[in-house]
């Protein structure tokens, strides 16, 4: 039936949106310590600050600052 299609695939690969968030939230890690790792100027170049990566690192995983 038309109104079962959704459910069916989501019953084939039930976890697939769970491995797509933690890839997600790993990516995110990975790319937090990399800012953290570089140096005041090579974030000024990029237009951040040492206090901008910092209050970035205290974030949530889940927490999204585009979303308000």
């Amino acid at each position: 039936m038309k109104g079962q299609k959704g459910f069916v695939l989501m019953a084939k690969r039930p976890l697939a949106g769970l491995l797509q968030t933690l890839a997600r939230w790993q990516a995110l890690h990975r790319e937090r310590h990399r800012l953290a790792s570089m140096s005041d100027d090579a974030l000024k170049d990029i237009g951040l600050r040492r206090a901008d990566v910092e209050q970035e690192n205290h974030r949530h995983g889940w927490e999204d600052p585009l979303r308000k």
